[in-house]
C-alpha cells in the first residue's frame, strides 16, 4: 500500500515460491528462505515442514509492511469452535437436547499463525493470536468500518461495529442492539437481496433472520445507494428438489419471461446515514426500464484487504452516477444525480437500432471530465466528455475493439486501456495494453507480441504485470513500465510434468464464415497419440454467444473439457461464429439479432467442412456436436436444421424454448418490439423460432439433459423439447440430474463420462462402459 512493490505466489512441481518485486529498484527476491522457514516452523511447532510443503495461507503485510503474518494448517486435528455455540443453539431449534448432546463435534486441522520480520528474518509463533472471523454473509460493512447494514423481514437495518463484533462471535447473542431504518418492506418489494435458490419452507423458517443487502457506499461512509426492486406483479416459477430430505421441497421464485407484461420496477434510493433519511431519485423515463448504479474501480493496493466494500463511482457524497436502460435495450442514458435534491442530469444518450451496451465511465477529477465507452460508430471506442455531458472528442478510433479502461493518468491526461483487433496478421481476439492521450494523439502499443495479454496495471500507472500466452504456448509473465520497456521477466509456467505425461498443445486455426468473407477463429484438440494416417470423427464444442464464444485464446486448465474428450479418439474443435463474441465489430456481434435460433449454425457447419478439406484425418461423415446452456440450445438446433450433417449431439440444460427463458437474455439478444396502442398503453411483443418447432427433423442420435432444480434455464425448456420429439415419433435419450442446478455440481464428472460414452458409441461404435470412479475424480479436483 505504501509503495509500488508487489508480491506474488508461484507454484511449480518443486512447491510454492513467494516473491517480492520492487519495480523501481528492478529487483525480485524471495520473501524468505524456504528451507530456513520450514526448519523454524518445525522447531516452533513440533510439526514437520519442508520447503516443498509449506502450505502457507493468507499472507498479510503488517507493521508498516516490515513484516508478514500468515497461517499454516497442522496435521493435528482439533474441534471446530467457529460459531459453535451459535450452531448448537440452531440445532436445538429442530432437535431435542439429547440429540444435541450426542452431536459429534467436527474435527478440523489446527491452525498455526506466524509473524515473520522481513529485515531480521526472525520467525515468531503467535500463540495467543486470534484470527479475525470471516464477515457474515448478511453484512455490508461501511468503508470506515464503524457500522454494518443488513436486511430483516424485508426491511433495512443497521448496527454499530461493537454490536457486529458480538454477532461475529455469536449471532444469537441477546445483548446485540440493532436499529431499523425502513418499515415499508414486504416480500418481493424488499430492501434485501432476492430469495432465489431458497425453498418455500426455508423462507418461512428464516423469515426473522438477517439477510444481505446490495448497496454502494459513498467513500466517506456518510451515504449509500441501493436499487430497490418491486417484483410483486412478476409471475412465479417453481422447481422441486426430489432428493431433498425428509421429503421433496418446493422452491417458488419470480421469473419474467420474454414478452410478459408483468415486469419488475426499479427504484434508485440514496440514504443519508447520519440523518437516517432516504431520497428517491427521479429516474423514470422508459417503460419497464432497468436502473444500475456505477461502481468505483477497485484499487490494486486494496486487493488483499479483508473487507472490500462496494463504493459508488464519485469520490464525494454529493452525487451518484447511474444508467437507465429501456426494456428493448435500444436506449441507454448515462446520468448523474444530486444526492441532496434528487435532481437528475442526463450526460450521454446512447441509441442503436439493435441493442446498446455500455461500460462504467472513467471519472477524471471526480467528474470534471469523464471517459465514455460506446459502439456508436460500429466499434467499441472511448470518448472524452466534460462533466456536464458535452462531448469534447473521440479518443480512440478505427476498425478495432477497445475492451476496457485499465487506468487513467489525469495529471498527464493519458488513458491506459486494453484493446484487440488492431494489430495486423494475428488473432483479433488477442488483448493488448495501449496508452493514448486524451486528445486522441500518441497511441502506443505497450504489450506487443502475438499473445493474449492479461494486464495488471498499478494504481499510479507507472508499471504493469503482463501475463502472456496462447493456447499453444507456455504462459509467461513480464514486468513493463508505462513506456512499454521491459523491466524484467517474472516467471514462465512449468509445464514439464504435462509434457512428460505426453501432453500436446492444441492448435489454433482460421476459416471463413458462411458468407465466404468473414474470418472465424478456432482451436483444434487432437489425441496426444495422434496419427495423421488415421481417420478421426470430428466433435464441435459450441456456445453461440452472443455474450461470448467458447473459444479459448490463452492457455488454461479449463481446456480439459475438450482436451480430455479428444483423448478418446476424436478431433475436437471450438470455433467462433457470426453473432458470437462482442469483442469484434458491432455488426459481427449483432448478426444474430432477430434470428436467435439459426444464426450461428451455418458457420459451425462450413467450418467443419473447410477443416475436413484441409485435413485428410477428419471423417466428415462422423460429426458430433455438444454444448451447455446456450450451447445445449445450439447443438440441438444444429441436429434439427442440418440433420444430414450433424450425426450425434449431447445437449445439456439448453434454452430450447426461448419464449420461456429469462427476459433479459432472450429479449436482448433476439430483440423485442415496443408497441404503443391507441390508448397510449405500451406492450412488448416477442416472437422467436425454437427447437420444438422443428423436432420432426431429427435423424441422428440426441442426448438431452437437465438438472431438476435448474432455476436459470428451467427444466421445462428440455421437457418441452422432449414432448415435441415424442409427438414427432422420434427416438432420443433424456437424462435428469437429481438435485442439480444449472452447472450439475458434483455430478459434472458423471455427466462428462456419460457424454464421452455417448459419442464413443455413436461415432466410433465403442459400446464399452469405462470403469470410472466419479467420487475419486471429484476429490482429485484442485481446491479453490
Amino acid at each position: 500500500k505504501n509503495s509500488n512493490r508487489f508480491w506474488y505466489e508461484y507454484e511449480t512441481a518443486d512447491g510454492k515460491f513467494y516473491y517480492i518485486v520492487d519495480p523501481k529498484l528492478k529487483s525480485k527476491n524471495l520473501l524468505f528462505d524456504h528451507d530456513k522457514l520450514a526448519a523454524d516452523m518445525t522447531r516452533l511447532t513440533g510439526d514437520p515442514f519442508d520447503r516443498k510443503n509449506l502450505d502457507i495461507e493468507k499472507i498479510e503485510f503488517i507493521n508498516n509492511e516490515t513484516s508478514i503474518r500468515f497461517e499454516v494448517k497442522s496435521k493435528l486435528l482439533e474441534v471446530e469452535d467457529k460459531d459453535s455455540e451459535d450452531k448448537d443453539k440452531e440445532i436445538g431449534d429442530t432437535q431435542d437436547n439429547d440429540q444435541r448432546k450426542n452431536k459429534k463435534k467436527k474435527m478440523v486441522p489446527k491452525s498455526y499463525f506466524f509473524e515473520y520480520n522481513l529485515s531480521s528474518r526472525v520467525l515468531q509463533l503467535l500463540k495467543d493470536y486470534e484470527k479475525p472471523k470471516d464477515d457474515k454473509d448478511w453484512a455490508s460493512v461501511a468503508p470506515n468500518e464503524q457500522y454494518v447494514l443488513f436486511s430483516k423481514n424485508h426491511n433495512l437495518y443497521w448496527m454499530d461495529i461493537d454490536n457486529y463484533n458480538k454477532a461475529l462471535k455469536n449471532e444469537k447473542d441477546s445483548t446485540i442492539v440493532e436499529y431499523q431504518l425502513t418499515t415499508d418492506g414486504v416480500e418481493y418489494y424488499s430492501y434485501g437481496s432476492g430469495t432465489r435458490g431458497v425453498t418455500d419452507d426455508e423462507k418461512v423458517k428464516n423469515k426473522d433472520k438477517r439477510k444481505p443487502v446490495s448497496v454502494d457506499w459513498s467513500p466517506d461512509s456518510k451515504k449509500f445507494a441501493m436499487v430497490r426492486t418491486d417484483e410483486r406483479t412478476v409471475k412465479d416459477l417453481w422447481v422441486i428438489n426430489s432428493v431433498a430430505t425428509p421429503r421433496p421441497t418446493l422452491e417458488t421464485y419470480k421469473y419474467q419471461m420474454p414478452g410478459e407484461k408483468e415486469s419488475p420496477k426499479y427504484e434508485l434510493l440514496v440514504f443519508d446515514f447520519e440523518a437516517k433519511s432516504q431520497l428517491k431519485i427521479k429516474t423514470d423515463t422508459f417503460p419497464d426500464q432497468v436502473v444500475n448504479v456505477f461502481n468505483a474501480p477497485r484499487l490494486e493496493k486494496n486487493r488483499d484487504d479483508r473487507r472490500k466494500p462496494a463504493l459508488w463511482l464519485a469520490s464525494s457524497n454529493d452525487k451518484i452516477y447511474f444508467s437507465r436502460t429501456s426494456r428493448d435495450l435500444k436506449r441507454i442514458d448515462v446520468c448523474v444525480a444530486d444526492t441532496k435534491s434528487g435532481a437528475v442530469k442526463v450526460l450521454v444518450e446512447e441509441r442503436l437500432n439493435t441493442y446498446v451496451e455500455i461500460k462504467t465511465p472513467g471519472l477524471i477529477n471526480n467528474g470534471q471530465e469523464f471517459i465514455q465507452w460506446s459502439e456508436r460508430d460500429g466499434w467499441g471506442h472511448f470518448y472524452l466528455y466534460s462533466g456536464d455531458g458535452t462531448l469534447k472528442n473521440q479518443i480512440t478510433s478505427g476498425p478495432f475493439h477497445c475492451d476496457r479502461i485499465e487506468g487513467i493518468d489525469a495529471k498527464n491526461r493519458v488513458l491506459y486501456f486494453s484493446a484487440n483487433g488492431r494489430e495486423p496478421n494475428e488473432d483479433p481476439y488477442y488483448l493488448h495494453l495501449y496508452k493514448i492521450n486524451f486528445n486522441g494523439t500518441g497511441l502506443k502499443l505497450l504489450a506487443p507480441g502475438e499473445y493474449d495479454n492479461a494486464v495488471s496495471l498499478n494504481d499510479d500507472q507507472t508499471f504493469s504485470v503482463i501475463n502472456q500466452s496462447r493456447v499453444n504456448t507456455t504462459p509467461k509473465s513480464t514486468l513493463i513500465d508505462n513506456l512499454g520497456n521491459k523491466i524484467m521477466d517474472l516467471e514462465t509456467a512449468d509445464l514439464s510434468k504435462l509434457f512428460e505425461a505426453g501432453y500436446r498443445f492444441p492448435e489454433p486455426f482460421k476459416v471463413k464464415a458462411g458468407d465466404g468473407i468473414t474470418d472465424l477463429y478456432g482451436v483444434m484438440y487432437k489425441p496426444f497419440d495422434f496419427d495423421s494416417t488415421k481417420l478421426y470423427p470430428l466433435i464441435e464444442y459450441v456456445y453461440p454467444g452472443p455474450q461470448t464464444e467458447a473459444v479459448y485464446k490463452s492457455f488454461t486448465t479449463n481446456m480439459d473439457r475438450t482436451d480430455r474428450l479428444a483423448q478418446l479418439g476424436f478431433v475436437v474443435i471450438t470455433v467462433g461464429n457470426r453473432g458470437g463474441h462482442p469483442d469484434r465489430s458491432k455488426r459481427y456481434h449483432n448478426y444474430g439479432y432477430n434470428n436467435l435460433r439459426d444464426y450461428g449454425l451455418e458457420d459451425k457447419k462450413v467450418a467443419a467442412e473447410q477443416l475436413a478439406y484441409r485435413h485428410q484425418f477428419i471423417d466428415i461423415n462422423k460429426v458430433g456436436i455438444f454444448g451447455h446452456s446456450g450451447g445445449g440450445f445450439m447443438s440441438t438446433a444444429a441436429m434439427l436444421v442440418y440433420p444430414d450433417f450433424f450425426k450425434v449431439a449431447v445437449s445439456s440444460s439448453g434454452n430450447h424454448e426461448n419464449a420461456i427463458y429469462n427476459r433479459w437474455w432472450s429479449e436482448k439478444h433476439h430483440g423485442v418490439k415496443e408497441v404503443t396502442n391507441d390508448k397510449g398503453e405500451v406492450n412488448f411483443e416477442y416472437k422467436i423460432d425454437d427447437n420444438p418447432a422443428i423436432a420432426k427433423n431429427l435423424k441422428g442420435k440426441l442426448l438431452i439433459t437437465t438438472g431438476d432444480i435448474d432455476n436459470n434455464v428451467h427444466p421445462a425448456n428440455t421437457i418441452v423439447l422432449a414432448n415435441a420429439l415424442i409427438k414427432a415419433n422420434k427416438r432420443f435419450d433424456f437424462f435428469h440430474f437429481p438435485g442439480q442446478r444449472h452447472g450439475y455440481g458434483d455430478m459434472n464428472e458423471y455427466f462428462f463420462w456419460m457424454k464421452a460414452d455417448y459419442f464413443s458409441e455413436h461415432l466410433m461404435g465403442d459400446t464399452s462402459t469405462r470403469p470410472v470412479d466419479y467420487t475419486e475424480l471429484n476429490n482429485a479436483k484442485p481446491k479453490k
